[in-house]
């Protein structure tokens, strides 16, 4: 069993301060495994670096036959609450003949923060269509209305669950060994951090094969159209993935996960910072995508200035030397 190692370090001057550790694996997408930092075979719940396989029966199903790339990043998406996410999904679920009632993915507050000023200003409360995954819950609830099956969708023994699990491990390669419930009550399946980066590789992969290749092409290149639908403006997610110098679909998870895609080289990213740290796994999937030669070295969510109240700078955050 291989331990976590040291991806991310943070510096105050010339001391280095805290380490964040954790695992990562390049993926081919014969589902071998290119590069790995630390344990490869370590079991980790994808948290929503998942959304795009959990998008799958959404196409494969033909509930998603009609549907445009814009709701279809809407489904692989942890967006940020702007309006433009809130009335895209508001439509969608208005075209199912339904609303913001029938998401079980529960309130939650804009993330956009001049937004979310005016709504505590004119005492508007957080709404389920402000949700991160209120795009996928719109995705599992056309599932459900097109096998004509009840709304309560988050439920594991559900048919919408039971054809996310289908996919998931299939896409991974892998049998899950369990699953938890995300934040947004939907199920999430854990699998090896090897089978999620292989998952992403058979992303990068797809094209014109079978029902569910097509699926998944489909679906990444939804993302790579709309990287500020999958995400929101100024978001990690869509500032890497307008920044590669080829197209990428890059995915965060909560808990220090990200996951990337890159389809000309066939190649599928994941990684986990074993304390969960955003910070850090947004700095380790930039490191990786400049070590794979599709994002400029210098790009500045590689190497993060930490600045105090004053706004001086004192440190900064920065992959451990075999990260990059």
């Amino acid at each position: 069993m291989t331990d976590a190692v040291a991806l991310v370090e943070v510096h105050r001057g010339p001391i280095l301060e805290s380490l964040h550790l954790g695992h990562a694996v390049v993926a081919s997408a014969d589902g071998g495994i290119v590069e790995a930092w630390g344990n490869p075979d370590k079991i980790i719940l994808p948290r929503s670096s998942a959304k795009m396989l959990q998008a799958l029966p959404l196409l494969e199903s033909g509930a998603g036959s009609d549907l445009g790339d814009e709701q279809l990043a809407l489904a692989c998406a942890s967006h940020a609450g702007e309006m433009r996410h809130v009335e895209k999904v508001a439509g969608w679920l208005s075209d199912l003949g339904l609303d913001e009632n029938a998401l079980a993915c529960g309130p939650q507050a804009s993330r956009n923060r001049d937004l979310r000023d005016v709504m505590i200003r004119e005492e508007r409360e957080p709404g389920r269509l402000f949700n991160n995954c209120s795009g996928k819950h719109a995705g599992f609830l056309a599932v459900a209305r097109h096998l004509c099956a009840s709304l309560d969708y988050v439920d594991p023994a559900h048919s919408v669950q039971v054809a996310v699990k289908d996919a998931f491990e299939d896409m991974c390669g892998e049998t899950s060994p369990g699953h938890g419930i995300d934040g947004c009550s939907a199920p999430n399946y854990a699998t090896s951090l090897a089978g999620l980066a292989r998952a992403m590789a058979r992303f990068a992969a797809a094209g014109d094969g079978g029902v569910r290749d097509k699926a998944a092409a489909r679906l990444r290149d939804a993302m790579i159209a709309h990287p500020e639908l999958v995400s929101g403006k100024g978001k990690c997610c869509a500032e890497l993935m307008q920044s590669t110098t080829e197209p990428v679909a890059v995915k965060t998870g909560a808990e220090g996960v990200y996951v990337a895609i890159l389809p000309k080289r066939k190649l599928g990213v994941a990684l986990k910072i074993s304390d969960g740290a955003t910070r850090a796994s947004q700095v380790a999937v930039a490191a990786i995508l400049a070590r794979l030669g599709v994002l400029d070295p210098d790009h500045p969510r590689i190497t993060r200035p930490i600045r105090n109240w004053d706004g001086i700078v004192t440190g900064q955050l920065r992959p451990a030397p075999g990260l990059l």
